[in-house]
């Protein structure tokens, strides 16, 4: 008999354009491939209706998110108490197949009694408590710290409920030991991707590149500590490329000479961009989840350099060159630049990325839980 499954999503994850939509675009179009009607579950805002989507899967529903200033005044999380419907409750309870929540946000309903006979997964894209305590840490504006530091403290009594989970499904190795410390379950599932097998380019590349969702704050202060200590300090020819990025972001890129900036290339540019440069340089601030664009980095481009927050805890270290202080990055910058990526680089990466990384193997794994 052929497997079904809700997939409760955040998001409409079509276009797949940003972090954790990603994931959850490519592990539907991977279940798909094995097998497995889905019947997925959208909460939406700013994005239409998926035809994609829809051919994909067996059935689609969409859900309005919730709006407003009175959902704040609640012991439930904002990216939780927005994501509740009464026609997903329904909808849930038509076809008696497992559930994947896709992130805390989409947990509203994981203990109602009436999917008691439920299996329940839940996916997590981080431990959310400490994303959001990190995105505090990083806010300016005192309105948006202050919200940021009060979803951080509802969503760390909220995580509780996963007690009430068939199984969590995480997203790096640091998270798992996280979860199965505190919830004694969890499956390390990395993250799906679009990409099938390491396509990295012989010879040198052209330019530096940084690149990630640029109206994020985590991004931003990445690009601005590189255009402050970094790029000012070097004559390399550099770019930034990214969705929305700030008018003032926009304006500091084009005082420095040799730095460009590429705002919302869609995929096809974005890899292009990514396969041709010299080095894809990502430093974080926040080490949480599993970022994309380290992946992205790694199976498309040449020298990946990064710092330790990016990788810690993910197995791709070693995939990687690591430089945590401004000295030592631009020793690597420099030094790099010169120097074509060897064919036993791109080995390392194919043994590791092709396996452990591989869309087939992993939707095979959610397969054999459901």
């Amino acid at each position: 008999m052929k497997k079904k499954l809700h997939i409760v999503s955040f998001n409409i994850p079509d276009p797949p354009d940003y972090g954790g939509i990603i994931d959850v675009y490519y592990k539907i179009r991977s279940l798909a491939q094995a097998d497995i009607d889905i019947i997925l579950h959208c909460f939406h805002y700013g994005r239409e209706r998926s035809v994609e989507l829809e051919r994909l899967c067996y059935q689609v529903h969409y859900y309005p998110r919730r709006k407003g200033l009175r959902y704040l005044f609640s012991s439930s999380p904002y990216i939780v108490n927005t994501r509740r419907s009464r026609s997903l409750l329904k909808n849930l309870q038509e076809e008696i197949v497992p559930i994947l929540f896709e992130g805390l946000h989409t947990c509203y309903y994981l203990g109602h009694p009436l999917l008691g006979a439920y299996k329940k997964l839940v996916r997590t894209h981080n431990i959310e408590h400490q994303y959001y305590q990190y995105l505090a840490l990083s806010e300016q504006n005192v309105f948006h710290k202050y919200f940021y530091e009060q979803e951080a403290l509802k969503l760390r009594c909220y995580e509780k409920r996963l007690k009430m989970a068939s199984g969590i499904l995480s997203i790096s190795p640091d998270d798992t030991r996280y979860f199965k410390n505190h919830y004694r379950m969890a499956e390390f599932i990395p993250a799906f991707h679009p990409f099938k097998k390491v396509e990295t380019k012989r010879g040198l590349g052209e330019y530096i590149l940084f690149h990630g969702n640029l109206s994020v704050n985590e991004n931003q202060k990445a690009v601005n500590y590189l255009l402050d200590r970094i790029f000012s300090e070097i004559t390399l020819p550099v770019m930034i490329a990214g969705k929305n990025p700030p008018e003032w972001l926009i304006k500091k890129a084009a005082d420095i000479p040799h730095v460009s900036l590429i705002s919302n290339p869609d995929m096809e540019v974005m890899n292009h961009l990514i396969q041709h440069a010299q080095i894809n340089l990502i430093p974080t601030f926040q080490s949480t989840g599993l970022k994309l664009k380290l992946l992205a980095s790694l199976f498309l481009g040449r020298h990946c350099i990064t710092n330790s927050p990016m990788v810690s805890n993910t197995g791709l270290s070693h995939l990687c060159y690591l430089a945590d202080n401004i000295a030592d990055m631009i020793r690597l910058i420099q030094q790099k630049f010169e120097e074509e990526i060897t064919s036993e680089e791109i080995d390392q990466r194919k043994e590791v990325l092709e396996n452990q990384f591989s869309n087939e193997k992993n939707a095979q794994k959610i397969y054999a839980l459901i």
